[in-house]
């Protein structure tokens, strides 16, 4: 249907092989709140993945990983959970460590991640953030904007809920100056406002912790998200775990609102 495709993400028509595309998100709660080889010889059809990952994660496991795997699994978007706007309610110490964390990335990963071909995109309010950290997320983007490989999305003083109500507000603004008429206030045209506008819908959120929500993160885009709910903690998550998510996803009949495939043929 028009409401999944809006966004570019397309469903598999067959039984997905990891390696041309794809689409996870994985995730804890410390924001506050294998998969058999011989399935590569199934096509596949290109796909997002998502990883809702946490602040406080083992940054030296992070790396290896995420874009490891990733990149082995062609995985094209992924996105870090990397603080939420909640978190600012936490103890000014726990804050300042995990704003060290994202200086600690930009100091020591950006630089592999540019040479890879990885383009930085971050999503999330920053003008009530201080200016050097403003800036080390412009560095971010500026220095890797012209990268193809894959997309690494940051999520960085992000939450859902303020996303859209910030899309809306300028939404409105367009609708009071004339830019835009009634009949145009449209979901795909709210969409194009968002912090994500111009990124695929995640097919497939991968949520560790043993928790069964989703804690304010990207709920407009997970519309159409299949989900995987894992009971290990963040740090416990390791490759076998990832490739079992997947090939779990890929084993399900996303309809869509439609038939499935079954029925269908």
């Amino acid at each position: 249907p028009a409401d999944h495709q809006r966004r570019g993400a397309r469903p598999f028509e067959h039984r997905p092989r990891i390696g041309h595309g794809g689409a996870v998100a994985v995730g804890d709660d410390r924001n506050g709140d294998g998969l058999d080889h011989a399935a590569d010889s199934v096509p596949v059809r290109p796909a997002l993945v998502e990883l809702l990952a946490r602040a406080a994660m083992d940054r030296d496991q992070l790396h290896p990983l995420v874009f490891r795997a990733a990149g082995e699994l062609g995985i094209q978007y992924l996105t870090l959970f990397a603080f939420s706007s909640e978190n600012w309610r936490r103890p000014e110490a726990e804050v300042e460590e995990l704003m060290g964390l994202l200086k600690h990335f930009i100091r020591r990963d950006l630089a592999e991640l540019h040479k890879e071909g990885v383009r930085v995109r971050v999503i999330g309010e920053r003008e009530n953030l201080s200016s050097d950290i403003r800036a080390l997320l412009e560095e971010a983007e500026n220095l890797t904007r012209d990268n193809q490989r894959q997309t690494l999305v940051v999520a960085f003083n992000y939450g859902a809920r303020d996303e859209v109500a910030r899309a809306m507000r300028r939404v409105a603004a367009k609708y009071a100056a004339g830019e835009v008429e009634l009949e145009g206030l449209t979901a795909e045209y709210l969409d194009e406002h968002l912090d994500t506008a111009g990124i695929p819908d995640p097919d497939l959120i991968i949520r560790t912790s043993g928790e069964l929500r989703l804690s304010n993160f990207l709920l407009w885009q997970a519309a159409y998200s299949e989900f995987v709910f894992l009971p290990c903690l963040w740090p416990d998550f390791d490759r076998k775990a990832f490739e079992e998510a997947i090939a779990d996803y890929f084993s399900r009949d996303r309809r869509y609102g439609g038939l499935s495939r079954e029925i269908a043929s």
